[in-house]
């Protein structure tokens, strides 16, 4: 597969922008973006990843201009990297600015946007650097030891709050100086390890002066203290907010270490004075996360997310603001039955827009806080992932099961949409996709269920499919018209396959009870709803009843290893990726015990616990006596949230009964799979398992 730079290359004075471009002689070829071999219109895996990623979309503040990165995949040289582009706010003039390895990023408008400031990886880590906004001009500004992670300049330019790991725990070679290169780990209490590292450092919040083009005067706002500010894994610069006058930052932080962090979820939001040097807790007594602060544009009100009860991960996620004067607080989506993901102020300071998952779609609403009334922007079958004030519009990204993320304009009073990126438009127009349909199911209690179901490219009902039934994840994480690039519905379609991806218990979309009914009730009606989605589709003339297979990941892992037990002999393939098989011994190998307390409500142990016993009895370990059919397990052993072993008992478990079984691990991948050619790798097993046992 060749990769070229087909994006535009030259900027509005006729030379290549980017950093490097007296160096490229010497590099070798850029990452860039991908051009493929698609035969007869059909999804690969190759093709899958030759999709450019559009991301960080920032709009200038004279809303004429559009910044957004680019990250590309070259499955050869098994790396990714990411480069800044822009273009006017009609989609017009796109240019790239960067052009090398190095992996440009978190880009931002800076001086009025006469310049643009970016993370780069050139030297080895990554640094603070500012470019003219033709992409000339590239300076390093900063030099932090040990890396940037993130960054954000105030309002009035003279300073950046970015994010740095601190160590935040004695190593043995800190307390035994005469063994360097001892590798011991001295462990003295629990979140030892999160996610997918031990946790020697933590993230905190530094800011710094510019002078003379150069950051000065580094303070730690969290100076001395062992707390993350912003929060693992997935906290970034979303989890800061400058004033709009610059003089104060609020930061995100959850100030507990240990046992105590591992149980709770209690995130408070800390209001800092570059004045004063002071901190104060401004959400105290909200026990959930409090979390993505955003002042008004007048500085006078600070809206934020906010979840209410401590130890519940999946709470709802509500919208709250807070005079800044007073200090009264006020829940704008109370009446909205539905998690807020994201938000914005508008510049009259009283409307905030945001996205919100509502029946398996993401749509824009808007949201007026005198009133309080909410009101839907868009409609339509596909997900907006992000959003930025334009003039007169919203700058959304967007994506749907048969499209990955493009960037958008969409008109604010009646919700049309135009595309502006078309940074995948070669793609996709040689490509055949399937048809997505929209079903509801009714359940085994008599509700309707939405069911996607999506058919393989150039489907003909005359015929017979085979057909996967995918689990989701999360457990509480939507099956809405998301576009992934290891669990592509379309991707398992063009295999040949009619994929079945219902929105079972326990996910949201569909008003907080359905939401949270799976929390102790992980064999229950979920499992059900399952099968009531399989068993509708059965029925249909053109799949295959006799072949129907059974996938997926974390959760639907989970779900993967429950149904081999239990369901009467419906599939005839499973595969499993990063499941829970053994729920006692999840309970006790997981590291954020507020997650296994509350979704299975507390400890094996604990035999006056009636919920918990009842989770305990549904452990799929409990049902492997009843396993008949084949079954492939992947996992990654740098996954401290389910570790391997849960994958391997399951596969051992298989082998020694006899059942046809594989395995496949990814020493150096954690819950997820990111390296290229392990993708490719995942995506190849997953067809030759499927087709093994579901082509005759």
């Amino acid at each position: 597969m060749a990769f070229i730079i087909t994006a535009l290359i030259t900027s509005c004075n006729g030379e290549q922008g980017g950093q490097h471009k007296e160096d490229q002689s010497h590099m070798g070829s850029i990452i860039g973006k991908a051009s493929p071999t698609i035969e007869n219109g059909i999804m690969t895996p190759e093709v899958l990843h030759s999709f450019g990623r559009i991301g960080n979309v920032k709009v200038s503040p004279n809303q004429e201009d559009v910044l957004y990165q680019v990250t590309y995949v070259d499955i050869e040289r098994n790396k990714t990297n990411s480069e800044i582009f822009k273009m006017k706010v009609d989609g017009s003039d796109k240019k790239q600015l960067t052009f090398t390895n190095d992996s440009e990023t978190n880009a931002q408008w800076i001086e009025n946007g006469e310049k643009i400031a970016f993370l780069s990886s050139k030297d080895g880590s990554k640094q603070l650097w500012v470019m003219n906004a033709d992409g000339g001009g590239m300076e390093r500004i900063s030099d932090v030891e040990g890396g940037i992670d993130g960054f954000t300049y105030s309002p009035d330019g003279k300073k950046v709050m970015y994010i740095k790991g601190v160590k935040s725990v004695e190593t043995a070679a800190d307390r035994y100086t005469d063994l360097p290169d001892a590798t011991g780990r001295i462990v003295d209490d629990l979140m030892y390890k999160h996610w997918d590292h031990w946790v020697e450092k933590v993230p905190h919040t530094f800011y710094a002066t510019i002078d003379n083009g150069q950051l000065i005067d580094h303070i730690d706002l969290l100076e001395g203290e062992p707390y993350e500010a912003p929060l693992l894994p997935f906290g970034g610069t979303d989890a800061l907010a400058w004033s709009p006058d610059s003089k104060s930052i609020i930061y995100t932080s959850k100030k507990l270490t240990g046992k105590a962090y591992a149980e709770s979820t209690n995130t408070d939001l800390y209001l800092y004075s570059l004045e004063n040097k002071t901190t104060e807790n401004i959400t105290e007594g909200m026990m959930g996360y409090d979390v993505n602060p955003q002042f008004s544009p007048d500085g006078k009100q600070i809206a934020w997310l906010s979840m209410e009860r401590d130890g519940y991960e999946a709470d709802k996620n509500r919208l709250f603001v807070m005079d800044m004067s007073t200090k009264e607080k006020s829940y704008l989506t109370e009446d909205f039955d539905n998690n807020v993901d994201a938000f914005i102020w508008n510049t009259d300071n009283k409307t905030l827009f945001f996205v919100a998952v509502v029946e398996a779609k993401t749509q824009l609403f808007s949201l007026d806080t005198d009133t309080k009334k909410v009101e839907p922007i868009t409609s339509g079958k596909h997900d907006y992932t992000s959003l930025a004030l334009g003039k007169g519009t919203l700058i959304a990204t967007r994506q749907s099961m048969s499209m990955p993320n493009e960037i958008y304009a969409v008109n604010i009073n009646n919700g049309e949409a135009k595309e502006l990126s078309f940074e995948n438009k070669d793609i996709l127009a040689q490509l055949t996709m399937g048809n997505v349909e929209e079903r509801w199911i009714t359940t085994t209690d008599d509700k309707q269920m939405l069911t996607w179901v999506v058919y393989p490219p150039n489907f003909d009902a005359s015929k017979k499919y085979p057909t996967i039934l995918y689990c989701q994840g999360g457990p509480q994480s939507a099956v809405s018209q998301f576009w992934s690039y290891r669990w592509n519905l379309q991707m398992m379609a063009a295999n040949g396959y009619i994929i079945v991806a219902p929105n079972r218990r326990g996910l949201p979309g569909f008003g907080q009870e359905w939401n949270e009914q799976i929390s102790g009730d992980y064999g229950g009606q979920n499992m059900r709803d399952y099968l009531s989605a399989i068993d509708a589709l059965a029925k249909e003339p053109y799949v295959d009843e006799d072949n129907l297979g059974c996938t997926g990941a974390s959760y639907g892992g989970f779900s993967v290893y429950w149904l081999a037990g239990n369901h009467n002999n419906r599939f005839k393939a499973f595969l499993a990726h990063a499941g829970i098989f053994n729920l006692e011994a999840q309970y006790l190998e997981t590291e954020e015990m507020f997650f296994a307390n509350w979704d299975m409500a507390g400890p094996f142990w604990d035999k006056s616990n009636a919920t918990a016993q009842k989770t305990y009895a549904t452990s799929p370990h409990k049902f492997v006596d009843k396993w008949n059919t084949p079954i492939m397990i992947t996992h990654g052993e740098l996954d401290y949230r389910i570790l391997a072993s849960q994958g391997m008992m399951a596969f051992n478990a298989a082998k020694l009964q006899g059942i046809p079984a594989r395995m496949l691990i990814f020493p150096d991948e954690n819950h997820w799979i990111a390296q290229p050619q392990n993708g490719v790798l995942f995506q190849r097993e997953f067809a030759r398992w499927f087709d093994q046992w579901l082509k005759h």
